[in-house]
């Protein structure tokens, strides 16, 4: 005779998750969730006064392999603000407010204790955005993942006036990229990472670079969020369009919303970059034009704001503790 838990598959474990997770997530219910936990589909009602003509934006994402330094050094309460933040990020540079948020969470092996603590950063980001998490799937799957190892998605859910949509349209060539400081690595080029940092370090080192830090803290440093200051550029009517910067780097993201017939002009030497990318660079000897394509190199969200607006967007940003900086500007192709 053969059971479930046999099998692999402990149901009483994700019962007991389920139980943790519960305040967390009650915790981020804002005004238009319908549902409780437990129900087959999350229900949010939009409250249609608030606006005229509303779109909704949504983005799905993961942590990549950021996940295993969590899992490395056993510290599991930062991945999941990575996931919601990074989400956030990716509507927020449309334009959108986040209305909720759906996690995916697949593991080898059910640990209540590290269900809890990843879906207590979901919440801590949730909250911190303005965002309710809505719903989300807990899967135990012994033949896909070794007992340890965890893989996580999720889903935002945002909504933004027709017209107030951003999408990069309005760029002109002489407008200025600001750039606005990552905290780390973010959630893009840790296999690189890895592979450079930990062929020479163990997690608990603390390489002089690192002023302090050890490796896995560095490394496991929170992808901030950049709703805030996206929000008060567009309240102003200060920037024509937003990039957040992930894999394939500064270029590749910002290129993205530059309309046909122009391009981009990175002065590279405009910021100090961060010591962490030099001394994966450094360790690893990796080609420059490589650091360039793979990480944010200290800039997480460029702004593409028209020149005669740079010093009022400067000023706005200072008033929000923002040190942004010019790192360049748009010409013809």
């Amino acid at each position: 005779m053969a059971t479930y838990k046999e099998a692999g598959v402990d149901i009483d474990a994700g019962e007991e998750a389920v139980r943790r997770i519960k305040g967390h997530v009650r915790g981020t219910f804002t005004p238009g969730v319908l549902t409780d936990i437990g129900a087959f589909g999350g229900f949010f009602a939009l409250d249609k006064d608030q606006y005229r003509d509303p779109v909704l934006v949504s983005s799905m994402d993961g942590v990549g392999t950021k996940l295993k330094v969590a899992q490395r050094v056993d510290r599991h309460d930062t991945v999941g603000q990575d996931l919601v933040n990074h989400c956030v990020n990716d509507i927020a540079v449309c334009g959108a407010r986040p209305l909720f948020f759906l996690d995916y969470f697949a593991a080898g092996q059910i640990r209540p204790s590290v269900v809890e603590a990843v879906v207590k950063g979901f919440a801590t980001a949730c909250t911190e955005n303005g965002c309710a998490l809505i719903g989300g799937e807990t899967a135990e799957m012994p033949d896909l993942y070794a007992r340890g190892e965890y893989d996580l998605a999720g889903t935002i859910v945002g909504v933004v006036e027709r017209d107030e949509i951003v999408d990069g349209s309005a760029i002109e060539a002489g407008d200025v990229l600001l750039g606005l400081p990552s905290t780390g690595l973010h959630t893009n080029g840790y296999t690189l990472a890895r592979k450079v940092l930990f062929e020479r370090f163990v997690a608990g080192d603390t390489p002089e670079a690192l002023g302090g830090a050890t490796v896995a803290e560095a490394l496991l440093r929170v992808h901030r969020s950049y709703l805030d200051v996206i929000q008060a550029l567009i309240a102003e009517d200060l920037a024509h369009g937003f990039a957040h910067v992930t894999g394939g780097g500064l270029v590749g993201n910002t290129s993205r919303i530059v309309p046909d017939g122009l391009a981009l002009d990175v002065d590279w030497d405009a910021w100090t970059v961060p010591p962490l990318f030099r001394l994966i660079q450094d360790v690893g000897e990796v080609p420059e034009e490589d650091m360039r394509r793979t990480f944010n190199l200290g800039v997480g969200l460029v702004a593409v704001v028209r020149p005669d607006a740079v010093e009022r967007a400067l000023t706005v940003l200072g008033a929000l503790g923002e040190p942004a900086f010019a790192i360049g500007s748009v010409v013809a192709a």
